[in-house]
């Protein structure tokens, strides 16, 4: 990005969330082009604006890692920062698959937002530090997976993708959920169930689950 002035998108349903994180932008480099507060009003502002940035609410009304996987897919150039409440392991590595460069909490000191979002435009991660050890240890596991070595004494191979809705399965999410986290459709999370499933011989998902339990586990 190389204009003097950063365009700005910002998706939050919390209109005092919203002014607040617009103060903290006025007059350092940023210009907040275009606010909205649901999903799909995001994906639509954000390529009618193609802003340089865009801010999204976790949280945001009809899947805020949905709308940053669709605006990462649609707008490769711009780049997406996901805003939170609160810290969540899950949203979070969700975020960074979707093609987020960062995950803010929206309770950081406000002066910290504009060299935190000049970072990310240079190419740099904009992560809590809170949850940096948690990025690594995800990164750790990703590599072969959570659940490498029972796959591996079952002579089973999963995709990366089946792979990341196994692991979201185990930990009890509903298919609807998964489907929010990954930034993909209910339809296409059922399909890779079934593929998990069919890999596995297994009748339904409590079964696949329970043969990937260590032996006396």
């Amino acid at each position: 990005m190389t204009s003097a002035t950063a365009r700005v998108l910002l998706a939050d349903d919390d209109h005092a969330s919203r002014a607040g994180i617009r103060m903290s932008l006025a007059g350092d480099g940023f210009d907040v082009c275009a606010e909205v507060d649901t999903a799909d009003a995001a994906r639509d502002a954000a390529r009618r604006s193609r802003p340089d940035l865009c801010l999204v609410e976790a949280d945001l009304p009809g899947g805020g890692v949905g709308a940053a996987a669709s605006i990462v897919e649609a707008l490769p150039r711009t780049a997406v920062v996901m805003l939170s409440a609160s810290v969540d392991d899950e949203r979070l590595f969700a975020a960074l698959r979707a093609g987020a460069r960062g995950y803010l909490l929206k309770n950081m000191d406000p002066v910290r937002l504009p060299p935190a979002l000049r970072g990310v435009l240079k190419g740099e991660a904009a992560l809590p530090r809170q949850l940096m050890s948690r990025v690594l240890e995800e990164l750790r596991a990703h590599e072969h997976g959570r659940h490498a070595s029972e796959l591996s004494r079952l002579g089973v191979q999963l995709t990366r993708r089946e792979r990341e809705v196994l692991e979201h399965l185990d930990r009890g999410l509903e298919t609807a959920e998964v489907a929010e986290l990954l930034g993909i459709s209910s339809v296409t999370v059922r399909r890779h169930v079934s593929a998990i499933l069919r890999k596995l011989g297994a009748p339904d998902r409590e079964a696949a689950l329970q043969l990937l339990r260590p032996p006396g586990a």
